[in-house]
């Protein structure tokens, strides 16, 4: 039954583009994530909650209506109703997370459930009475799915809501993925399957498919839920259990596939993508089960499952939706034999190329490698996939002019056609070259990380033709054993394993690397043949002064070589220039040979801000009427001016030094997600909260995120910050901020404004803090809210008379403060919870003033005062010689 006006194609093309735009959206996200809060969160949620379950809501009402052999009811009427409710229940999602509105995500999340509910239902009644054919038992994939789809919402409901302890947030979250990635849309994409991969191979089905398909269902429904049940019972071994009953499942049904690719073998984009896609479905459904099984512990599992969200999102969800609408866009367009067949070549073109350049870097992607190598292959992947969108938009064209030219009026029209797609023999090849080529970029703009560009360290002695290996460990922040011996001409070669808690390398003075290493990697650094002692370290800001060193000491006196010459290995002398460039491209300290200029020699403070400077802004926002408080922090690493013409390489939350400032009331609820997405391990640490600090407050590798949530139970302003080790250089480098929990019964005030201070450690120009001056104690600056004297540029305003309350908090790391207002007085004094001036209930007018708010590190508290006559207040630490190191700003009260 069609819609008055809307025939069949139109009504494909229509609702299709739905799927489109999420898609699109999916892409945008992919391209900008690194400005973009939880992007890997929203990335995954666009493509499978949008795009696929949009694709799924469809397709299968389609093929639901070719298998049964009878319209569903409703029509495309009830359909188009079904597709609306699931994208605003979609969107309601996305938006109510991505803005920390949990009734939003609530309704969102409720109005899929229900819309996947009525859907099956649909399915179910165009069941009854149908005449049932051998295909008409794989609807049931289709109600399965549904049935999974309902779940699924609700335990991602159950799973944004706050306060669930680390177990059950685990719990959930497990029976979330099995419900949803294996049920939901692995049984969609499995039961359609069975009829399309012949359809797209163009032969005849197996005749045992169907039969074998209604076996596997079984298998995998059983599989999907022992996985989730024991997800959320904690038993760990239930898990691996039901993926061994869901891979036996995927076996039985492949089977009959696989016989049909032997005769007539996948050539087209089409089937190559879906095969690819079922083979990711296996190899992530086989990881879900180890993971969880080998996690220590049932909370562990939500941040070790973060590893296999690009394999079913990319590798399985998006290959096999690109893969059946590659297929599936000739139907929609239509148009007769000659105008598919004109869309059929664009869909098609460099289909091998396209299919091994988005595998061949989704591998990439997964494995240890350098960061930058990571990144360029997984733009080239993105740039396949991207492709689908390209190549969409030039079918639509083509299919405009292969009608034209069927119906006779192309010749009128004299529109250049230009030569057909021709298939190339040599796609695949070509897309490895491409992958290949990303590789060579990455590694050319990181060769330290990939362990080239080293030195010679043989030191003028013959190689005696011996290999020494050496086992060293990382434990804490030591490397074990710290002194490694070889005798003098043998080449060494060093197998280091990170067994600590942050990213670590090893770096010799030779300039041979193993590259950054994440928790549990493993790398071999061949130092080559060794001639005289060499120092290692730790080139991660902060390690090497943390006494992360190894010592090289050769044995023996061996038999000199003879004298290098131009274009010889680098000679005794040559080994001190290979130190001084050895951690280039790393985070360089004083202590590591700094790449370039002392940024401390630029200091002028009187000097004027550059052209754009535009000041933190500190004042301070109401507290929320929210109880929950739903934030996430992302971490970055970024290039910003701390003074006048001088730059430093910040370690922020947020994006900013010092991060948000967040804000409640006692009883409140924060639900914090940390994203790490810098180059180096980092933590958080909420003082706002009281709670056991081993899970929360862990160290996360690049790429990962967890999830913080305390109750505030007092009041005052609390520090949070990085904790991981050196804890110094991670607060000196910016990662740092404020929670401000009000005190009951806290009056309303004409402004209020929250300054932090902090000391800054200058290194080279660009780079990050000092070591050496942090653990020396030697600041270049002490400044408020991150940037030197910055409110004597762009004051404070205040109005004489107005009660103006100051929250100060000393991020230190190490410094304390002495918070004074010149030509003012405090009235109230608040620190450390406790009013020790003023306050609610305090009797009559104030004989008694403050003229400092004492504050040692991580200590904070506000001061309330009013301005007597118009005129310029500044405000300092009245430790001058901090005061004339930065932290000075002022106060421009006007009548």
């Amino acid at each position: 039954m069609s819609a008055p006006g809307l025939n069949r194609r139109t009504w494909h093309v229509r609702v299709n583009a739905v799927v489109v735009a999420w898609l699109v959206a999916a892409v945008v996200v992919a391209v900008v994530h690194r400005w973009v809060p939880g992007a890997e969160w929203l990335m995954t949620h666009l493509l499978l909650l949008g795009a696929v379950g949009s694709a799924i809501l469809i397709w299968s009402a389609h093929f639901a209506d070719t298998l049964l052999g009878r319209p569903a009811p409703g029509g495309q009427r009830f359909m188009v109703v079904r597709l609306a409710a699931h994208n605003a229940g979609a969107l309601g999602v996305v938006a109510g997370l991505s803005t920390g509105h949990e009734t939003l995500t609530t309704a969102g999340g409720l109005l899929v459930a229900t819309t996947a509910l009525v859907h099956g239902a649909v399915i179910a009644r165009q069941r009854r009475g149908a005449l049932m054919a051998r295909f008409g038992a794989l609807s049931r994939y289709y109600l399965a799915a549904a049935g999974s789809l309902a779940a699924g919402a609700v335990l991602g409901v159950l799973l944004a809501r706050p306060g669930a302890d680390a177990a059950t947030h685990a719990g959930l979250y497990g029976a979330h993925v099995s419900v949803m990635l294996l049920g939901f849309v692995g049984l969609t994409v499995l039961g359609t399957l069975v009829v399309l991969w012949p359809t797209m191979l163009r032969t005849k089905m197996v005749e045992s498919a169907p039969l074998a398909a209604g076996r596997a269902l079984w298998l995998l429904l059983a599989g999907v839920a022992v996985a989730a049940a024991g997800s959320l019972a904690g038993q760990a071994l239930a898990v691996p259990a039901g993926i061994a009953l869901y891979l036996t499942g995927l076996g039985v049904l492949v089977r009959p596939m696989v016989t049909v690719a032997r005769v007539s073998p996948p050539r087209s984009f089409a089937p190559l993508s879906a095969a690819a896609a079922v083979a990711w479905l296996a190899g992530t459904a086989a990881a879900l089960g180890v993971i969880v099984a080998t996690a220590p512990a049932p909370a562990d599992v939500p941040d070790r499952l973060g590893a296999l969200v690009a394999p079913f999102a990319v590798g399985f969800a998006a290959q096999v939706l690109l893969g059946a609408l590659s297929y599936l866009a000739p139907v929609m367009l239509g148009g007769g034999p000659s105008v598919v067949r004109a869309v059929n070549r664009e869909m098609d073109r460099a289909a091998g190329a396209r299919v091994v350049v988005t595998n061949a870097c989704l591998v990439l992607f997964v494995l240890p490698l350098p960061s930058l190598v990571r990144v360029t292959t997984s733009l080239l992947g993105l740039a396949a996939l991207a492709s689908f969108l390209v190549l969409l938009a030039r079918a639509g064209l083509e299919r405009r002019r292969a009608v034209r030219r069927r119906d006779g009026d192309l010749l009128a029209t004299n529109l250049p056609l230009g030569p057909p797609a021709q298939p190339r023999r040599l796609g695949g090849v070509w897309g490895a070259a491409a992958v290949a080529l990303a590789v060579v970029l990455g590694v050319a703009g990181d060769p330290a990380a990939a362990g080239l560009g080293t030195a010679s360290a043989a030191a003028g002695v013959a190689a005696t033709g011996r290999t020494t290996t050496v086992e060293v460990r990382v434990e804490g922040m030591r490397f074990v054993p710290d002194v490694v011996e070889v005798p003098a001409g043998d080449e060494l070669v060093i197998e280091l394993t990170n067994t600590g808690a942050d990213v670590h390398d090893l770096v010799l003075a030779s300039g041979a690397t193993t590259g950054r290493l994440g928790v549990g990697e493993r790398a071999t650094l061949e130092a080559g043949v060794v001639g005289a002692d060499l120092e290692g370290w730790c080139s991660v800001a902060g390690h090497r002064q943390m006494g992360m060193t190894l010592d090289v000491v050769v044995t023996g006196s061996g038999v000199p070589s003879e004298p290098a010459t131009v274009g010889d290995d680098a000679a005794p002398g040559d080994v001190a220039d290979a130190d001084d460039q050895a951690t280039s491209g790393d985070h360089a300290t004083s202590g590591d040979h700094p790449a370039g200029p002392a940024a401390a020699d630029l200091l002028d403070l009187m000097a004027a801000p550059g052209t754009g400077f535009s000041s933190h802004d500190a004042a301070l926002a109401p507290a929320p009427g929210a109880t929950v408080h739903e934030v996430t922090l992302t971490v970055s690493e970024t290039t910003v001016e701390v003074a006048p013409g001088v730059e430093q390489e910040r370690w922020t939350f947020g994006g900013t030094a010092p991060g948000p400032t967040l804000r409640g009331s006692v009883g409140d609820v924060f639900d914090i997600t940390l994203v790490n997405d810098g180059t180096i391990g980092h933590s958080i640490d909420f003082h706002a909260g009281a709670l056991a600090p081993d899970r929360p407050m862990r160290t996360i590798a690049p790429g990962e995120s967890l999830t913080y949530r305390f109750t505030a139970t007092r009041s005052g302003i609390w520090m949070y910050h990085c904790s991981t080790m050196p804890m110094s250089m991670h607060i000196a480098n910016g990662m740092f901020g404020a929670v401000i929990i009000d005190p009951p019964g806290l009056a309303p005030v004409g402004r209020e404004y929250v300054l932090v201070q902090s000391e800054v450690y200058l290194g080279s120009v660009g780079g990050p803090a000092d070591a050496t001056k942090i653990g020396a104690e030697q600041p270049d600056l002490v400044v408020f809210n991150g940037y030197a004297n910055q409110y004597d540029h762009e004051p404070l305003a205040a109005r004489v008379g107005e009660r103006v309350r100051v929250w100060v908090l000393d991020a230190g790391p190490s410094r304390g403060s002495a918070f004074h207002v010149v030509g003012g007085q405090f009235d109230t004094v608040y620190t450390e919870g406790a009013y020790v001036l003023g306050g609610p209930g305090a009797a009559g007018e104030p004989t008694g003033g403050a003229q400092v708010l004492p504050l040692v590190a991580a200590q904070g508290g506000f001061v309330e005062l009013t301005f007597p006559e118009a005129g310029t207040y500044p405000f300092v630490s009245h430790a001058m010689v901090d005061a004339e190191r930065g932290a000075h700003g002022v106060f421009a009260v006007t009548p």
